[in-house]
């Protein structure tokens, strides 16, 4: 079993992999990070599963061109690894040029082939 120093240091790592996976629309390192029952939450309040959110960045619905995502903290519970902190981005959503300000919620789960992403729940950060 992994210590929860070393897990926590290896969620960290994950969780940049991805951000950068999707940046540089790498989709089969995206799907190769994620778990097949992935439940991706958009501020918009829309949950795609995998499929249907690899689809959306595949046909450009989702263009993600910068992502900044300092991580508050890191909670390990079990197989679990909840990752809390803010996901700041600039994308196009169905052709729309958007600035993303979030706090958000990434859940891995530690699985026989090592962990995976397993959900995502940003919550918009209101502007003053």
């Amino acid at each position: 079993m992994t210590a929860p120093h070393d897990a926590t240091t290896t969620i960290r790592d994950l969780e940049n992999d991805r951000y950068r996976a999707i940046v540089d629309r790498d989709l089969t390192r995206f799907a190769e990070l994620s778990h097949p029952d992935l439940a991706y939450s958009h501020s918009s309040g829309e949950t795609d599963t995998l499929e249907d959110y690899l689809d959306k960045v595949r046909s450009g619905f989702y263009v993600y061109h910068e992502i900044d995502h300092p991580i508050d903290f890191i909670r390990i519970v079990d197989d679990v690894a909840l990752v809390v902190g803010e996901m700041n981005a600039d994308i196009t959503a169905g052709g729309r040029d958007k600035k993303l300000r979030n706090r958000c919620l990434a859940v891995w789960k530690n699985t026989d082939d090592g962990w995976r992403f397993l959900a995502y729940q940003p919550t918009p950060i209101p502007t003053a």
